[in-house]
């Protein structure tokens, strides 16, 4: 089973997160819920941007696509990302979901304020990814994209 768009085009996953850990454990959820739509992986958000924007040398990612993001990363943290795609025409409309240890208030509401899809504590799923995976796929099949996109 594969996550498409309505003319049947598979989506590409970027798992925007420095944790190996929890970037295999959410490879291996989408395995485990035999959801095998590409998987692309960034380890921060300085690399996503690159991804998305076509610049980086190894990775292509073909469109369409969904992001899920860590907040706390180096060289550039998941906010940061959200906040730069959110100015760029092109980027703007990306479906990003944030995936954190963080509970901050401060942290949900300036998330919320860049539009994301969804706020989720990575302590609340734990090490259960499918938890997260069986979310978004429902997520995806639910929501109704603008005619053009």
């Amino acid at each position: 089973m594969n996550l498409k768009m309505d003319d049947n085009i598979p989506v590409t996953i970027l798992v925007v997160d420095d944790d190996d850990v929890d970037a295999k454990g959410i490879e291996r959820a989408f395995r485990k819920a035999k959801i095998a739509n590409p998987i692309e992986r960034a380890d921060s958000g300085v690399e996503a941007l690159e991804i998305l924007r076509g610049e980086h040398p190894d990775i292509t990612l073909r469109t369409p696509y969904l992001l899920l993001v860590d907040l706390n990363m180096p060289r550039m943290s998941g906010l940061e990302l959200i906040k730069e795609m959110r100015e760029d025409s092109k980027l703007r409309s990306t479906i990003a979901f944030v995936l954190t240890t963080s509970k901050a208030e401060e942290d949900k509401e300036a998330a919320y304020g860049l539009n994301i899809a969804g706020y989720i504590v990575k302590e609340k799923v734990g090490q259960d990814f499918v938890k997260l995976v069986n979310m978004v796929e429902h997520y995806w099949k639910v929501i109704e994209f603008p005619v053009g996109e």
